[in-house]
């Protein structure tokens, strides 16, 4: 890895190219001259003239780390990124944060086209096993950023480039394997240009892992397929990319007490009690879900000055969890209570269902853009249109006295959304040091839920009734200086985001007080300096939230925790980067982030038993829950002819799990450190390359929790209200081991 990568891919402070006609050859390593015309792929890309602050993770990158865990695990070490895996080794479940905000409030997209789910905005990385072998890069845009399409973008906006057509024919076969049985199978091939306008691509990928927790077992495929035509000044692309997953729930996470009794990899999800009277765990207590992707990209060059952009998309899901639930109330799934054995009336019994989702998300995207010595614009539009089909079953019931229908329903609703997006861009070069951005969206959406909710109502007897009609016109401006002198650089921008609630925040919210929508102002300055054999970089941010939708405790009329407008909150922060490589064999890397995110005047709810009669606090200026204040990461790298040795040390400060500060809802911080060791051999037995790799996850056996979730509730005694607390912690993997190796032909 030479010293530019490394300061691109861990610093972030290079140049994304804009319709480059030098790109690298990501099969060979090489840089070959082409005539791929990538206006399709960079439309959302920031570069050195745009005033954001954005991180480009090169493909050399994610490979060197990509030994099966998710994506999100890939880009841990980039600024302000905390992430979390449900089975505790970084495969299965996974998420990940960005200055605090969460994967609903990242905007994510692969080629320019939105991947976050509409309704729930989050991206679930889990459907798109090993997607990292199929990427040309990344780009990671903190704060709001430039416009792009799709969910807004509140805390970040994560921007991938899939692989480019191949130019030469190549092969390529991976595999890892380490604890937890966790292995990486991945065949890529590529037929480079044929007929001088043709070419071909094509990987498949099989990952799998028992998971450190207990029975978190995940069994994952994937695929990608690329066709391209391609002449001096057009460029046509087909993809197909999705995958396939089984992942066993470990979502329940496990109590302290739990894990003092059972073990720090005890898992809950599934537990129930048998006919004999012992503990048993549904074995069939999985996530089951097939996602398929279908891109079709132009880019077409008119003229020396303008490149034209288009896009059709189609992305198609479906699946299910099936989930072991104990002791629920026949009424609340449709059943009618029964006389039992004994002459009892029985009207709570476990059973099993079924929560299904079949989604349908279709949509088209054109962009110009022009570009001179002074001016470079860009002006786009994009319509989507999802429907989204949602419905729950029962499979079994037990020792149920009655009529029971195979997979008889009990909910059943859609969601449908359409989403217009048009923005306009320019960067005017002022002098040829000073330059001038402004970037100028507007998105309408119409939001349509109806159908049998999830949820019982108690007081109609019957799924609460969905019927609700939204739509919002959003305008988001962003405005922002560039100054460059030198290898120095400092900008300053302001910019606005506006986002609509999810799914969530209406089918479990009170129906007579809808959610409003959220929005923001973010303020940055950064600056940078880019030496030969330094690098520096700080980045000042502050991000204030009107209405922001965060948890209070509050319930809705049916028992679901529901997310509340707060009229004021705010995120501020320092982000600090930093580089050396002094020589060639060496290279230190460095980033931080020191924070302060806080709720105004918040209020808590608890209730009575969980459930009736709440009380209220107003415990005035609170941090916000996942928001740890100190964010720290180093690499060191060690290279030596054919082999590379890096000590990765990541420190995540203490955070809380709700928004009132309550103690026994609090992770704490932790330091982990991994170490790579790497070799590759060139031209051996015929063999362009083999690259052999062995990592060491958290080196000094740290004992840490990275996720959770808390609860509250009271019971008088003596007259006098008693609160109690609860939570259940994400334990992650002691000290354990990945081996991998890669023939590249």
């Amino acid at each position: 890895m030479n010293n530019k990568i490394l300061l691109l891919a861990v610093l972030g402070m290079g140049t994304a190219s804009m319709g480059a006609k030098i790109i690298e050859n990501e099969h060979s390593g090489d840089t070959v001259s082409t005539e791929l015309k990538e206006g399709e792929i960079v439309a959302n890309r920031a570069t050195q003239k745009t005033p954001v602050a954005f991180t480009n993770v090169s493909k050399r990158e994610l490979t060197k780390h990509n030994t099966g865990r998710d994506m999100t695990y890939l880009l841990q070490l980039t600024p302000s990124v905390t992430v979390t895996s449900d089975a505790g080794a970084g495969m299965g479940y996974t998420s990940m944060r960005v200055r605090g905000t969460d994967g609903s409030r990242i905007n994510v997209t692969a080629n320019g086209i939105p991947i976050n789910n509409p309704e729930s905005h989050n991206v679930y990385w889990v459907n798109m096993p090993d997607l990292a072998s199929s990427l040309r890069d990344v780009q990671i845009q903190r704060g709001v950023g430039t416009s792009t399409n799709g969910a807004g973008a509140f805390g970040a906006s994560i921007n991938m480039v899939t692989d480019a057509p191949s130019i030469d024919p190549y092969a390529e076969i991976s595999g890892a394997y380490g604890a937890y049985n966790t292995n990486r199978a991945t065949i890529r091939v590529g037929s480079g240009i044929l007929g001088n306008h043709w070419s071909f691509d094509a990987k498949i990928s099989h990952l799998g892992s028992d998971g450190y927790i207990e029975r978190a077992a995940s069994n994952l495929w994937s695929y990608f397929t690329q066709g391209a035509f391609r002449n001096e000044n057009t460029m046509v692309r087909l993809l197909v990319f999705g995958g396939k997953e089984k992942t066993y729930m470990a979502w329940d996470y496990a109590s302290k007490e739990e894990m003092e009794k059972y073990g720090r990899r005890y898992n809950p999800c599934g537990k129930y009690i048998d006919d004999e009277g012992k503990i048993a765990y549904y074995k069939d207590q999985n996530d089951n879900y097939t996602q398929h992707h279908f891109q079709l990209l132009l880019s077409q060059h008119i003229g020396e000055r303008l490149n034209l952009a288009a896009a059709l998309h189609y992305t198609h899901d479906n699946g299910y969890y099936d989930q072991y639930k104990q002791n629920r109330t026949l009424e609340e799934y449709g059943l009618t209570p029964f006389i039992g054995e004994d002459g009892n009336l029985i009207t709570k019994s476990d059973l099993i269902r079924l929560k299904n989702n079949v989604n349908h998300f279709y949509g088209a995207n054109f962009r110009l853009t022009y570009s001179d010595d002074s001016w470079d614009i860009m002006g786009g539009i994009a319509a989507t249109n999802f429907e989204g089909h949602h419905f729950g079953q029962i499979k079994w019931v037990r020792n149920y006295l009655g009529q029971i229908d195979p997979l008889q329903p009990y909910y059943d609703n859609k969601g449908h959304k359409y989403d217009v997006n048009s923005f306009i861009r320019a960067n005017y070069n002022i002098n040829i040091n000073l330059s001038a951005f402004a970037d100028l969206q507007y998105r309408f959406i119409h939001y349509k839920i109806s159908g049998e909710s999830d949820n019982y109502d108690w007081s109609t007897g019957k799924s609460a009734e969905l019927n609700i009609i939204r739509h919002w016109n959003f305008f988001n401006p962003k405005l922002g200086l560039n100054y460059t002198l030198g290898k120095n650089r400092i900008f300053a921008s302001w910019a606005v985001a506006q986002k609509e609630p999810t799914r969530d925040n209406f089918t479990d919210g009170d129906p007579k007080k809808l959610p409003k929508a959220e929005k923001l102002n973010d303020f940055e300055i950064g600056y940078a300096l880019n030496e030969q054999i330094y690098s520096v970089g700080v980045n000042l941010y502050y991000m204030l939230y009107k209405d922001q939708l965060v948890a209070t405790g509050e319930l809705s009329d049916t028992g679901n925790a529901i997310s509340v407008n707060v009229p004021d909150s705010y995120r501020m922060g320092i982000e600090l980067q930093g580089s050396l490589t002094p020589c060639d064999w060496f290279g230190w890397s460095i980033n931080m982030t020191l924070s302060r995110n806080r709720i105004k005047n918040f209020v808590e709810y608890i209730y009575e038993d969980e459930w009736t009669n709440p009380i209220s606090f107003n415990l005035g200026t609170t941090p916000i829950a996942f928001s740890p204040d100190f964010l720290f990461n180093n690499t060191f790298v060690f290279k030596y002819k054919g082999a590379e040795i890096s000590l990765i040390s990541r420190y995540t400060g203490s955070q809380y799990m709700n928004n009132a500060r309550s103690r026994e809802a609090k992770l704490d911080s932790y330091f982990v450190t991994d170490l790579n060791l790497g070799y590759v051999f060139h031209n051996l037995w015929g063999i362009k390359t083999v690259e052999l790799g062995c990592s060491i996850y958290n080196l000094f056996n740290t004992k840490y929790f990275n996720n959770g979730y808390t609860g509250a509730g009271y019971y008088f005694e003596n007259g006098e209200p008693v609160i109690y607390r609860y939570a259940g912690y994400a334990a992650q993997a002691p000290i354990h081991f990945m081996a991998s190796v890669n023939f590249k032909f």
